[in-house]
């Protein structure tokens, strides 16, 4: 019974520390772009510090993300889970904005983190 018990409670640990970005592998390059990429944001969306921290993070989440699925996917299906991925940032996003400033970055997104760019 203790042998079930751990094994699930191990189970469920790592399940959790998944969504977790800290233990994600994170490079000074994606705490840079999500710098960028917030303070771009920032000017037309004059989010509160509070805001702003949070923010951040999720960006760097989802750019931690992003290079994973750039790194094992090609061609359409690498579109359209790069797709999906953007889909699923826009969504958590609701939790950090206010619906004038959700609507200004669902407006500007695509100018200011395109899902993909064509040479």
């Amino acid at each position: 019974m203790k042998t079930i018990l751990l094994s699930l409670a191990i189970v469920f640990s790592s399940l959790l520390s998944a969504q977790d970005i800290y233990t994600q592998k994170n490079t000074e390059i994606h705490d840079a772009e999500a710098q960028r990429i917030t303070n771009d944001y920032n000017t037309q969306l004059a989010l509160d510090a509070n805001q702003f921290l949070i923010f951040e993070k999720k960006i760097e989440e989802f750019l931690i993300k992003r290079a994973k699925i750039e790194e094992l996917y090609e061609g359409k299906d690498k579109l359209d889970m790069l797709y999906k991925m953007q889909a699923r940032e826009t969504e958590e996003m609701k939790d950090i904005l206010t619906r004038p400033q959700l609507a200004v970055y669902k407006r500007i997104k695509s100018e200011i983190q395109p899902i993909a760019v064509v040479d």
